[in-house]
Order: structure tokens, then C-alpha cells, then sequence
């Protein structure tokens, strides 16, 4: 007789065989029930409570136990006393070279275990062959993908500033929502790069709002423009808008309060929280560095004279009526957005924008055109004021992202010279939590995972807890910092000491071990965007039918997501019960819940549970999806709901 899904999944979990990596082996570890053991460490699990010290047991990549594990056999032992043991790092803001993420270094000294990528608004139109292509070599990180709003427009309406036809915006929509059935974590944007700048936010909302019955976001580099005196509030309230109106959640990424606006950040917070109270959810991301590094051109050429691409912009510089012109809007952008030509450096070369300037006796703009012409492009900008970073870095809606990723250790030039592709965690949790104290180590960890997780849909990563994904970052809090500079921005941080992907010790002192424990991620239409639940849930119940399992949930939790409760599978193959519950994450009409539960030979299996009441991509009806062993979901109908 055929086996049931519990049964194969259990044959599944007693066939693989444990991950290997450097550490240091425990006793009678032949017959052991986990693969890696953490011990003693100081647990702070990614939803902002206290930390714990206690235990942390794994097995095929999940985390199946915390607490008291002394008496438990391991095939490795982590000894972590001392030690933060916390959720490996989610940067949902990530330029990684797909060269190195095998390797992936300056991350994974980060703390970094997680990558979405594609962010301002680029990526390829095929997502699924980039994220397959770039985890060909191993991936020593998870990575998932945004659908880029900028590169489906260049693909179909070009490099230049022209209307899309009825036609056009239709297959812009059709390129955006096949990314998302791929599984793209949602439609990035930078609409202050060309060609994104050329679209209207009328002809943006048209296109992005395909994805609305996805309840995903719209993470946008916000568009400053002359028109608006190159306001950061102006391009803010422009995502806000773009995105309420497409049925997106608006992410505002790496936040500025840029040049003439600084000391706004109260103002900016003010408004998201307006958008979050009319029922636009508005979380944002920030990283701790007051200067960011683009394409010189980029917020300084004016738009109107980068139509047709590079070459043709450099055309115009030789026009003479034309480069004054150009001249004139770049001075007034280096005004407005970034103060004096001086806090504009050029990592390539080394060189300063404003001590160009004075040496050729010219203007800044006049400056950045010549350095243009000469071939080279990239530049760092200082935009911002620690009073506005600080201010968004203490705000509870705002995570952090690097807007780094990963790269070749020895790469020279390019956009290698910010400190923050080295350095962008460790300075929070060095400088901010331990040096400033300005926020709790606890709520520094849950903006750099339970929070990013939230704001882009996943539902098995972000958290320690039974049932969770073993993506784990172990660092010592009396000495992390970062070290990189802008003289010196490749410097590794320090007091990262080991690093688990899937449950693959990955950093282990520190070094890499050379193991890929990295997987590709797909989100699905039943993960939304949503809030970090903050509230307890006096009770859910929820019974359901799963291909013939009978699921029955009975669960709570508290002001955090710790769930207590029951929940049990019982089907053909016999029946499961819970023993470990993790975390309830709950949005409206949606939940989650990870844990782990024991058959009747007494074997430990980790399952996933997602109800939704409110999916309008998948139709109507109440639906609860169930994963267990880590194994593909399975969906069925949810009979009774309680409330």
C-alpha cells in the first residue's frame, strides 16, 4: 500500500545524511540525534525579547530543540558561553557578485546568512535562470530576488524618456507578474536612476500594480528631482503614494534626509507612520553611514541629458550651448543633495571632486564632467547628518541592509570602495548598541532579522526557534565592531566568530571552512509583506485537511510570537504531535508557525504551518499549507477557524 506524506517525509529525514563542517566533535556522536549543537550561548531570537542562555540543537538544517541540552549527543559542539547566539542576517538590500557568492567572505564576517538581490530597481527579466546561474558554484549564502521595475522598462520602452503605449505597459505587467509566480520576494525600483527616472509616478503605479493581490513591497530609491528641489521628502512621499495606490507595501530603502533637508527624519518617520495608520504598512531600511556610493552621473547629470545612455550623454557634454546648461543643474544638484563639491570622492582614482574643482579653477559641476570624460564613474557622496541616522536607526519600522553584497576579496576599484560592504552590522551592533548605547542588542538583532523577514515575506528564517531554519550567527558582543574606512574599506570586522547557513558551519573562528550551506529562495503568494506581529494572540484554532492528513491547530502566543499550544497530524500513514512549538506570526486573515512534533516510534519532525484567509492570487477560501521535514508545501482546505 502506497505510503502516506508523514511517512515519506519521515523516510526522506532518516535517509539524508548530517552536514559536514569544522568543529569540534562530542562523544558517542555515532548515534547522535543532532547534527550541530550551540552551547551555553547568550540566545537572542529575532523577536526583540531578552536574551536567554540556553541550548540550541539542529538536525538536518532546522533547529529542532532550545534549552537545557547538556545530557544530548552531537555530531559537533559549538561552545558559545559568552557568545550572542542570534539569527543569521538578513540584507534585503544585496549587490552581490554572483563571482562570490561561494564564498561570500565580507558577509559572512558580517554575520550575514541571508541576501535578497536586485534592489534599486535592476535585475535580470529571467530571474529564475539568474538565481540558478548564480548558486551554479555553491552559495555560501541564501539568496532570493526582486523583479526590477527599472529593467523591465528599459527591456520593453528603452533608455529614453518617451510614453509606453497601452501595449508596452500591458507586457511590462506580464514580465512582472511571471517574476513573481518565479518567486521574486517582490518589484524593486530606483525611480532617481535612469531610465526608471523617466516614468511617471501615474505610468509606475499602472505598471507595478500587477502585483498588488501578492501583498508584497515596493522597495524604491527615491526620485529627487529639480522640480522639487531635490527633496527627500518629496521622493518619500512619492513611493508612499506609488506604492499605496499599486496595493504594495511602500519600503523606503537605505532612508536619507539628504543634504539641504538634514534634520528631517522626524518629519520622514511622520509620514510613513501616517501611510502605516491608513493601511499602507511602511517599513524601511537604513544602513549607519552618512555618504552612499553610485555612478557619479547619476544624481548629478540631469535626466533630460542621459537620455539614450552613456555614450550619448557624453555627446552632449561636447555641445557647447548644451554643457553649460548641464553644468548649471549639476552645481544646483551638488547644492541641494550632497552641500559642497568637497563631500564627493572618487574611490577609483582616490581623488576629490572639490579639490578637482579648485585645482582646474572651475565649478564642481564643471569638475564632475571632466572626471566623466576621462572614464571614470564612480563616486562616494555625503549626504547625510548623525542626528537623522540616528533617529531612523532607533525607529521600530526600519531594519538594517548593508546596500553591499557579497564580493571577491581581492577586488580593486568599482564599487568596492565603501566601508559598508565590510562593516555595515558589526557598526551597529559595535558602535550604536555597545559604544552609544543607543538601542538594545536585542532590537538591534531584530532589525537585521525578524524584522527584514517580515518586511519581505519570509516565513522560515529570521527567528531562533524550534521548527526555524538553522541560519545562525554566533559573535561576541564585548568585541564586535567594523574596521573598514573609506581609505580602507575592505578591513574585515571583528567578533563574528562562527556562522551556520542550513545548519553548514560555514565561519568557524572566524575563518571560512570552504562548506556551501546556501540555498535559493522562492517566495509564494501565501507570504506577505507585513508587520512584525508586536501583540499577544489569546487564542487560534484551525482544523484542516491536508492531502488526507487531518491537521489540528490550537495555539497562542505572546507580545513576541512564542507559541504555546497543540497542534497534531493524523493521517493513513499514523500521526504526529507537537512537542516544540516556535514562533506565530500573524497578520490579518494569515498566520504561521514552525515547530516540531514526534510520531509514534518517537522520531522528531520539524513542520511549517501557513494559514490564509486572505490569498486573492490562489482564489477564495480559507487554505492552510503544511511542510514537513522541510519538504515542499502542501496545501488544503481550512474546514473550522477560530476567531
Amino acid at each position: 500500500m502506497p505510503l502516506s506524506p508523514i511517512a515519506i517525509a519521515l523516510v526522506a529525514l532518516a535517509a539524508l545524511s548530517p552536514q559536514n563542517a569544522g568543529a569540534v566533535p562530542s562523544p558517542h556522536a555515532s548515534d547522535a540525534p543532532f547534527d550541530v549543537v550551540i552551547r551555553h550561548g547568550k540566545v537572542i531570537d529575532g523577536t526583540g525579547a531578552k536574551a536567554v542562555v540556553e541550548d540550541v540543537g539542529i538536525r538536518r538544517g532546522v533547529i529542532l530543540a532550545l534549552g537545557n541540552l547538556d545530557g544530548a549527543r552531537a555530531l559537533k559542539v559549538i561552545q558559545a558561553r559568552g557568545m550572542v547566539v542570534a539569527p543569521g542576517f538578513i540584507n534585503i538590500h544585496d549587490h552581490a557578485d554572483p563571482r562570490a557568492l561561494p564564498t561570500a567572505l565580507n558577509m559572512l564576517t558580517q554575520g550575514v546568512t541571508t541576501a535578497i538581490l536586485n534592489p534599486d530597481g535592476q535585475s535580470d527579466m529571467d530571474i529564475e535562470s539568474q538565481l540558478l546561474a548564480s548558486g551554479k558554484g555553491g552559495l555560501a549564502m541564501n539568496i532570493g530576488a526582486y523583479i526590477g521595475f527599472n529593467s523591465v522598462w528599459a527591456d520593453v520602452v528603452g533608455n529614453t524618456d518617451r510614453r509606453p503605449s497601452a501595449a508596452e505597459v500591458q507586457r511590462m505587467r506580464d514580465l512582472l507578474e511571471a517574476a513573481l509566480k518565479a518567486g521574486a520576494f517582490g518589484v524593486s525600483a530606483g525611480l532617481d536612476y535612469k531610465p526608471g527616472y523617466f516614468a511617471t509616478a501615474k505610468e509606475v503605479t499602472s505598471v507595478v500594480s500587477v502585483a498588488g493581490p501578492w501583498r508584497t513591497n515596493f522597495p524604491n530609491h527615491d526620485r529627487l528631482t529639480p522640480e522639487s528641489g531635490w527633496s527627500s521628502k518629496v521622493g518619500i512621499a512619492e513611493t508612499i503614494a506609488i506604492a499605496s495606490a499599486a496595493g504594495l507595501a511602500p519600503e523606503i530603502t537605505h532612508m536619507k534626509a539628504q543634504g539641504h533637508e538634514q534634520g528631517s527624519a522626524g518629519e520622514i518617520l511622520a509620514m510613513m507612520r501616517k501611510a502605516t495608520a491608513q493601511g499602507h504598512y511602511t517599513p524601511a531600511d537604513v544602513y549607519p553611514y552618512l555618504a552612499g556610493m553610485t555612478s557619479l552621473q547619476a544624481f548629478l547629470v540631469p535626466g533630460w541629458a542621459q537620455t539614450g545612455g552613456p555614450e550619448a550623454m557624453l555627446t552632449r557634454f561636447k555641445d557647447p550651448e548644451l554643457r553649460v546648461k548641464i553644468v548649471a543643474e549639476a552645481n544646483a544638484a551638488i547644492a541641494a543633495r550632497f552641500g559642497t563639491a568637497d563631500n564627493i570622492s572618487l574611490p577609483t582614482s582616490g581623488r576629490n571632486l572639490g579639490a578637482l574643482a579648485r585645482k582646474d579653477g572651475v565649478s564642481g559641476g564643471e569638475a564632475a564632467l571632466r572626471v566623466l570624460e576621462s572614464g571614470e564613474y564612480v563616486a562616494i557622496l555625503k549626504f547625510g547628518a548623525e542626528a537623522d541616522l540616528r533617529a531612523f536607526l532607533v525607529a521600530p519600522e526600519v531594519a538594517v541592509a548593508c546596500d553591499c553584497g557579497a564580493v571577491l576579496p581581492n577586488a580593486k576599484g568599482g564599487f568596492t570602495g565603501h566601508p559598508r560592504l565590510y562593516g555595515t552590522f558589526p557598526r551597529v551592533l559595535g558602535h550604536y548598541v555597545r559604544e552609544e548605547k543607543l538601542l538594545s542588542l536585542e532590537e538591534a538583532v531584530r532589525k537585521m532579522t525578524g524584522l527584514p523577514a517580515s518586511t519581505v515575506g519570509i516565513v522560515d528564517r529570521g527567528f531562533i526557534a524550534p521548527g526555524m531554519a538553522a541560519d545562525i550567527a554566533v559573535f561576541d558582543p564585548n568585541k564586535i565592531i567594523d574596521h573598514a574606512t573609506y581609505k580602507d574599506p575592505a578591513a574585515l570586522s571583528d567578533g563574528v566568530r562562527d556562522v551556520l547557513v542550513g545548519g553548514v558551519i560555514e565561519l568557524k573562528d572566524g575563518a571560512p571552512t570552504g562548506e556551501t550551506g546556501g540555498a535559493i529562495l522562492r517566495r509564494t503568494s501565501h507570504m506577505p509583506t507585513r508587520p512584525q506581529s508586536a501583540a499577544p494572540v489569546p487564542g487560534l484554532a484551525i482544523k484542516a485537511t491536508v492531502e488526507g492528513e487531518v491537521v489540528d491547530v490550537a495555539v497562542s502566543r505572546d507580545a513576541f510570537g512564542h507559541a504555546k499550544g497543540r497542534v497534531t497530524i493524523k493521517g493513513r500513514g499514523g500521526g504526529l504531535k507537537s512537542v516544540r512549538l516556535g514562533i506565530l506570526q500573524t497578520a490579518p486573515g494569515w498566520a504561521a508557525l514552525s515547530g516540531v512534533a514526534r510520531d509514534p516510534e518517537g522520531r522528531d519532525v520539524p513542520f511549517s504551518l501557513i494559514f490564509d484567509a486572505a490569498d486573492p492570487v490562489s482564489g477564495p477560501g480559507s487554505k492552510l499549507l503544511l511542510s514537513l521535514a522541510s519538504g515542499p508545501w502542501r496545501a488544503g482546505a481550512a474546514e473550522s477557524v477560530n476567531p
